[in-house]
């Protein structure tokens, strides 16, 4: 199923960002010689046919598409045009300002892309979120940062996060140098290893609500039926204090099919009740969850909200890539390939966590081709720019070399995304 999903994503992304050139193209009367979901390396395609001067049609590897431009430097090297006069139809028969619009068309799709369904979900499903309100329960990364279970997150630096959920990334992304803490009664400050921040990306429950085992219900059969009841909060097992649900959770495992004696508050009273740990180590009961609010949109509320989500989701992928541009914190380690991509999928299929990743992917697809590499899209618009500032085109040997570097750079990236990936999966 996650395979299904990673090429259904792949696909309508890719659609998306070639349609954006495609329509531009066309819009100026630009010729497109070929219009291909998927590359057709060594000239294999699942199918083609023709529509005037436009090919279509699917190739067979699945790790991308283009839209081939007439008159057009790129990465197909394809330099047989440069042999003939310009031709009215060709690219680069046309005005700095047509051509920037083409090369931008991609990632206005993609964007457009992301900011559509993200207000399709405020407006049809609302948005879960969690006020930076509780306390912290950090694992062994979260120690060696200096932060302590049971401390309130006030500050990174001088901002004060909001989205408990969003802890995390925001300490990684900022690249945070310290943060301020309540501790009890206390406020303190943390000052941050930077040489740790890179581990922060690699090493998911950095932070984890602190709530207390409080018993919201007990299933039927469970065998501490009689013994137990809502409201009912453990703090202690096996004689092991237990404050939190998550040291509750790590004692009953050491006990799986044992009777043990369980520390319970109930209302004012402090109780020893021996409970029945299931093989799994469970009680039998359910507890009262994680405080995720939910907030619903009409459709003219989810237009801005949906315009928010999107700036935040491309400022923080800015900052991610600031992350890995910088090898001190160790981020590239995080840099993934398409296996990577499809571990980020629900293994059932799942229409709403579905259409938030593919917004996700989008900003990251939209904000990648941005970069000023020549390979991408990016680097052809800096050409365009400079070329409307200053009047100068770039010679076709320039383009070409630049295509050259930037190809180059673009198979290093994607050999370390796919290092990254064997790396992990060989751990």
């Amino acid at each position: 199923m996650r395979v299904l999903q990673v090429i259904l994503a792949l696909s309508v992304l890719i659609l998306f960002h070639e349609l954006g050139h495609y329509i531009w193209a066309r819009i100026f009367r630009i010729r497109v010689e070929k219009f291909f979901l998927f590359f057709d390396l060594g000239g294999f395609k699942l199918f083609s046919f023709k529509i005037g001067e436009t090919e279509y049609g699917m190739g067979w590897l699945p790790l991308g598409g283009y839209c081939k431009i007439a008159g057009m430097v790129d990465e197909s090297m394809d330099t047989d045009f440069l042999k003939k006069d310009p031709q009215p139809w060709e690219f680069r028969s046309h005005p700095a300002w047509q051509r920037l619009l083409v090369m931008a068309g991609g990632v206005l799709n993609n964007f457009l892309l992301a900011l559509v369904v993200f207000i399709s979900i405020l407006a049809g499903w609302g948005r879960n979120y969690m006020p930076n309100e509780s306390p912290v329960y950090v694992n062994e990364l979260g120690q060696a940062l200096g932060f302590r279970t049971g401390d309130r997150i006030l500050l990174y630096d001088d901002y004060a996060p909001k989205d408990f959920l969003s802890l995390q990334a925001d300490l990684a992304r900022r690249q945070v140098r310290s943060a301020t803490v309540l501790r009890g009664a206390d406020t303190l400050q943390i000052y941050i290893d930077q040489a740790l921040i890179g581990d922060v990306l690699n090493n998911p429950g950095l932070f984890d609500v602190a709530l207390p085992f409080v018993v919201d219900s007990v299933m039927t059969r469970s065998p501490n039926a009689p013994a137990l009841r809502a409201g009912d909060c453990i703090v202690g097992v096996a004689g092991e204090v237990t404050p939190y649900l998550q040291d509750v959770r790590k004692q009953l495992h050491l006990h799986p099919g044992e009777t043990v004696p369980v520390t319970v508050v109930r209302d004012a009273d402090t109780l020893s009740i021996p409970l029945q740990v299931d093989p799994q180590g469970m009680l039998g009961v359910f507890f009262r969850n994680t405080p995720l609010k939910h907030r619903e949109y009409s459709v003219m509320e989810a237009i801005p909200a949906g315009f928010n989500w999107a700036w935040e989701s491309v400022a923080g992928y800015l900052r991610d890539l600031r992350l890995v541009a910088t090898p001190s914190t160790g981020a590239y380690k995080s840099v993934g390939s398409f296996v990577a991509i499809g571990q980020v999928f629900p293994t059932s299929w799942d229409g709403l966590q579905f259409l938030y990743i593919l917004a996700v992917l989008s900003v990251m697809l939209g904000v990648m081709n941005l970069l000023p590499i020549p390979a991408l899209d990016g680097g052809h618009i800096v050409f365009c720019l400079f070329e409307m500032v200053t009047g100068r085109k770039p010679s076709d040997r320039f383009l070409m070399v630049a295509q050259m570097i930037g190809v180059f750079l673009l198979l290093a990236l994607m050999f370390l995304a796919f290092g990254n990936d064997i790396a992990r999966l060989i751990r």
